[in-house]
């Protein structure tokens, strides 16, 4: 099933490849399959296209970390709380604030 919707996904994407709302819905269903360089893949191509609030930068920073990439998970991170307060949501920077303590601290 989750195959199926990838393909939905890839298809849309590739008759739009601008569309960052279809960017976004794929990387979250590579992120089911734990596939995390697909993950990676898109959402660094989404964040370079679309004004996102801060959410991305959270899956997008869990990706790298369960990839073994601790650096550039915490700057991602790190870029999502920023975001994230920009776009008035204070309560989704803390909880990336809460990854680096526990889950990336030193």
């Amino acid at each position: 099933m989750p195959d199926d919707r990838i393909e939905v996904f890839e298809q849309m994407l590739k008759s739009d490849p601008s569309n960052t709302m279809v960017m976004f819905g794929l990387a979250k269903e590579y992120e089911k399959l734990g596939q995390h360089a697909d993950v990676i893949r898109i959402l660094e191509d989404y964040l370079s296209k679309a004004d996102d609030e801060g959410n991305a930068y959270g899956t997008l920073a869990n990706a790298y970390s369960l990839s073994g990439d601790r650096d550039k998970a915490i700057e991602i991170y790190k870029k999502g709380i920023d975001v994230s307060m920009a776009h008035g949501h204070p309560s989704m920077a803390n909880e990336y604030r809460m990854a680096l303590d526990l889950d990336l601290a030193d």
